[in-house]
């Protein structure tokens, strides 16, 4: 079992109130051989919110206590982040995932580019919080591009 950001899937859940749809990873959950899940719902956020970057460093730094996820107005969201990465992870695990698929430049779901925490669009190397989460607890994380590297994509 394979878990994908809902977004991938087509749920209207980004920040923005959008999705970005990925019909291959759209295909596999309507056929069960996916689970689709939002962190940033798990962590109490609603549709549509405030964009947030990780400002001071990437996902690990996060959950080392070194970064915080900060919005654009420069609220503190930090605690809702880790909430819904620790409930994705909790998820994850009790349906055996053995790979998880998540947006890329997510502050939750970067799996190897994130924004950098200015708000200027500006992206660098690094995990989001729920992705670094993840490859702690030794589950594989992979980007949308990557889907063919964890399931037979034809």
């Amino acid at each position: 079992m394979i878990i994908v950001s809902s977004c991938l899937a087509g749920m209207k859940v980004r920040y923005n109130g959008t999705d970005c749809l990925e019909d291959t990873i759209g295909r596999l959950v309507k056929e069960g051989k996916a689970v689709a899940l939002c962190p940033e719902l798990l962590g109490g956020f609603a549709t549509p919110r405030e964009p947030a970057e990780i400002a001071g460093g990437t996902g690990e730094d996060v959950l080392l206590g070194k970064a915080r996820v900060v919005t654009k107005s420069g609220e503190d969201v930090t605690d809702m982040y880790m909430k819904g990465a620790e409930e994705a992870l909790r998820l994850a695990k009790e349906a055996g995932a053995t790979a998880v698929v998540l947006k890329e430049f997510s502050p939750s779901c970067g799996s190897s580019m994130i924004y950098d925490g200015s708000f200027a669009n500006r992206q660098t190397a690094g995990n989001g919080v729920t992705a670094a989460l993840f490859e702690r607890e030794g589950i594989r994380v992979v980007s949308e591009a990557q889907i063919a590297e964890v399931v037979d994509v034809e």
